[in-house]
């Protein structure tokens, strides 16, 4: 498939000044990916790389000057308490729910920016951010929701921008096998390499605390659904919101979002070879860990919730999660919370035709979780 026909199937635009995840690396950690993939970087991409060489070396000096500014003040910083984690497979709705917890004024959370620039953004961020909203899409690559350097983003961004080993790099490379699996629920990942990936998490976060003294991080990473236990084992008072929906529109939104993430940040021409058993695969695997592991969270520490339920009553379902999780009075972030919902009313999420094969896959392959969380096998209009 050339890369035009990708484009017309749904592929972002490959525009080499738009923000990619690499941009954040620094040298080391870049030519580390590059070197790992036989520096197997597709034609139409050597521009985009060759720029984010250069950025690097930016990146670099960068985290140089935030280390020698920030370096103690992050080193002695504690959290304020224990995060918020809001789990679920990719497109269960997890960012929407991401910027409700985050109306509260009393949460922390990372930014795009911050994300795009995980080693030093404490100290460029008033240097830098004023100009790079220029370079930024206003939307999403993969969907219609608005995204700028000051959106709630995902964590395992900065982690993989930082040189932590995430499933994420698969990004870059995507016609390698897929990168860093034993990433998802490190339960393969031996001592020495765990405890760098833990040091990695744990330095970023302190680093968003330090910019958010007092208030308490909520976190939004589907790949956090993998690791429970290790996440326990951090952060023991965690809090977690487990999202779930009709895998029938699940499926084909991941299936879009991968082939856009691949295009969007590929140095290579994505050929999209066996996505859609890596779609499945990556399913089955978060669904069966999950369950295995939700039994070591406590009852009042853990709230699940159909996203179905969210969109229908997004104030009343924010509710039950402040009660169950105990996370403050409500009333103090309920004026927001219908503000934001009610400015939400002329978004128009993707639609999905999907075909009656894979109707069947998803009926027989997303059995279990089709059963347990009370969803028709009937393939649903997206909604």
């Amino acid at each position: 498939m050339t890369e035009k026909k990708q484009k017309a199937d749904g592929g972002a635009r490959d525009m080499p000044w738009e923000p990619r995840v690499w941009n954040g690396m620094r040298v080391k950690t870049w030519f580390n990916l590059l070197a790992r993939n036989r520096f197997r970087v597709s034609p139409t991409r050597v521009p985009m790389a060759l720029l984010n060489t250069g950025i690097t070396l930016f990146n670099s000096a960068l985290a140089w000057q935030q280390q020698l500014f920030f370096g103690r003040k992050i080193a002695e910083c504690k959290l304020a308490d224990d995060p918020i984690f809001i789990l679920g497979h990719w497109r269960t709705g997890t960012t929407w729910l991401h910027e409700l917890m985050v109306l509260d004024e009393r949460h922390a959370f990372p930014t795009t920016y911050e994300c795009l620039a995980p080693s030093h953004f404490l100290f460029s961020e008033a240097l830098t951010s004023w100009w790079l909203w220029m370079l930024m899409p206003r939307k999403r690559p993969m969907d219609n929701v608005r995204i700028g350097l000051d959106s709630p983003q995902e964590d395992e961004l900065a982690l993989a921008a930082l040189g932590a080993h995430s499933p994420y790099l698969t990004w870059a490379f995507p016609n390698h096998p897929p990168q860093d699996q034993e990433y998802l629920d490190l339960r393969d990942v031996s001592p020495e390499d765990l405890a760098s990936w833990k040091a990695s998490f744990d330095w970023f976060l302190r680093a968003l605390q330090v910019k958010n003294p007092d208030k308490r991080i909520v976190l939004k990473s589907p790949t956090h659904s993998y690791r429970v236990p290790v996440l326990l084992d951090m952060f023991p008072n965690a809090r977690f919101v487990y999202l779930v929906r009709d895998p029938y529109v699940v499926f084909p939104s991941m299936m879009k979002t991968w082939k856009r993430l691949h295009q969007y940040h590929g140095a290579q021409a994505p050929k999209h070879v066996g996505l859609e058993e890596y779609v499945f695969q990556n399913f089955e695997h978060l669904h069966r860990v999950f369950e295995e592991d939700r039994e070591l969270i406590a009852p009042e520490r853990l709230c699940v919730l159909r996203y179905e339920d969210l969109v229908q009553a997004p104030v009343e379902q924010m509710n039950r999660i402040y009660d169950n999780l105990d996370l403050g009075k409500f009333e103090n972030v309920k004026p927001q919370l219908e503000k934001f919902v009610s400015g939400m009313s002329g978004y128009v999420p993707n639609r999905h035709n999907l075909p009656a094969d894979l109707h069947d896959q998803i009926a027989r392959r997303c059995a279990g979780y089709i059963e347990k969380y009370g969803y028709s096998t009937e393939a649903p209009t997206p909604t």
